[in-house]
């Protein structure tokens, strides 16, 4: 297969390139290189690059496809399979900052996302460019953020959809996959489980005509995350944080973010800088944080636990590609348990009103850690990332908060409740 040109802006994308061996492809549905089995990513023509300005993207929609110039797909728009996810807030938490003794602290909310995370960036890619290579079905192995993405991208768009997750996921991630009328397969077993099934049937006759978001599709995945990146960079005026605090699943998200800095301070769009990024996992699952610790380039799998289930991959394949990230730039990695990630949450929530799912308390909590430990500067700029609605993951807290009192309806009640203030 080969990926149909868009008419209407020059793509920049060039080809796929190894990331361990350099070896080149044409633009193609493949993920891994047949030199080394490495993964590919996309490469660009650094010319068409360079003819993107920052009028150019403030002149674009409001939306991640202001970027097109500098993405592998979706330059004529009627190419696009999308909800227009992107330009999500960008939040100054002032409030968190004081409770947490720092100097400028923002919490980028990619809850504000169609399907309420991150993933539609990566779906918008992966569904434009299967579209483009013929696919007529979309699939996806799927911790829930991901089933909920390519469930409605799909309904959107017309094509059929069949999504794999782990079947103990939380219900609200299992109702909205489900709600949008595609296939939904819940398979006894982890995330790591249903991805190799996933990889056995992208290699099968039976599904030759479908395209697996994740995996034979994925080097146009991933280029989504960096639309995130591309944003922080202009929200913050055209500028670099300083340090900024991921959480952390495969890996993807957090180098695509640093890429997305890397490109727009060589592309002249953003002024130049230094950045530290930090990698935040939750103790249940937290392979890469681990082999940072050990000062090892190698991530040993491990069975997850724990109640950050969107971050529960437990042999996460951008791992080695994140350690490098995060020691190139002097950042580090943390992780933190259960009832940290709870307090994280509600945290964020009393400070400055966003309520996040269970990935979103493991970012406010290792932000925490981190300062505590004095590995992350409080005078610095930094920006935190909410991949995700807290509406999604209302089991990890309905324990804990409720109702503050319950009275009769009178003023007596509320008197004796001493609700007059």
């Amino acid at each position: 297969m080969t990926l149909v040109a868009d008419s209407a802006v020059a793509c920049p994308a060039d080809g796929l390139v190894c990331r361990n061996c350099g070896a080149g492809y044409p633009l193609s549905p493949v993920h891994a290189c047949v030199e080394c089995f490495g993964p590919l990513e996309v490469g660009y023509d650094d010319g068409v690059l360079a003819a993107v300005t920052r009028a150019s993207i403030e002149a674009g929609p409001a939306n991640l496809w202001r970027y097109a110039g500098l993405l592998p797909v979706g330059q004529d728009p009627a190419s696009r399979v999308s909800l227009n996810p992107g330009l999500t807030p960008l939040v100054r938490a002032d409030r968190l900052a004081a409770a947490l003794g720092m100097r400028a602290l923002w919490v980028k909310d990619d809850s504000a996302n169609p399907t309420h995370s991150f993933k539609d960036r990566v779906v918008s890619m992966a569904a434009t460019a299967a579209r483009g290579f013929g696919y007529d079905r979309l699939a996806c192995a799927s911790t829930g953020n991901l089933a909920n993405s390519v469930a409605a991208h799909a309904a959107r768009a017309g094509m059929t959809s069949i999504v794999f997750i782990p079947s103990d996921l939380e219900p609200g991630k299992i109702v909205q996959s489900a709600i949008y009328g595609g296939t939904l397969v819940a398979v006894d077993g982890s995330y790591d489980d249903v991805n190799r099934l996933t990889s056995e049937l992208a290699e099968t006759d039976e599904f030759e005509s479908t395209a697996f978001v994740n995996q034979n599709v994925r080097p146009f995945y991933a280029e989504g995350s960096k639309t995130v990146g591309y944003e922080t960079v202009e929200q913050l005026g055209w500028r670099l944080p300083a340090q900024v605090v991921v959480p952390v699943a495969s890996g993807s998200l957090l180098t695509k973010i640093d890429k997305a800095f890397r490109e727009m301070v060589a592309s002249g769009l953003a002024d130049p800088g230094d950045w530290r990024v930090f990698g935040a996992q939750s103790s249940g699952c937290a392979p890469i944080a681990a082999a940072f610790d050990a000062g090892h380039d190698v991530v040993q799998p491990v069975r997850p636990t724990g109640i950050a289930k969107s971050l529960n991959i437990g042999n996460p394949a951008d791992g080695p590609y994140a350690l490098d990230a995060v020691r190139r730039t002097g950042g580090s990695f943390a992780s933190v348990g259960d009832d940290e990630i709870r307090d994280g949450m509600r945290l964020l929530a009393r400070t400055e009103g966003i309520f996040a799912e269970t990935a979103g308390g493991v970012t406010i909590a290792v932000l925490r850690s981190l300062l505590r430990s004095g590995a992350l500067d409080p005078d610095g700029e930094t920006v935190v990332y909410n991949t995700g609605d807290g509406l999604k993951t209302l089991d990890a807290v309905s324990g804990i908060v409720g109702p503050s009192v319950t009275i009769k309806p009178s003023l007596r009640a509320v008197r004796e409740a001493g609700l007059f203030g």
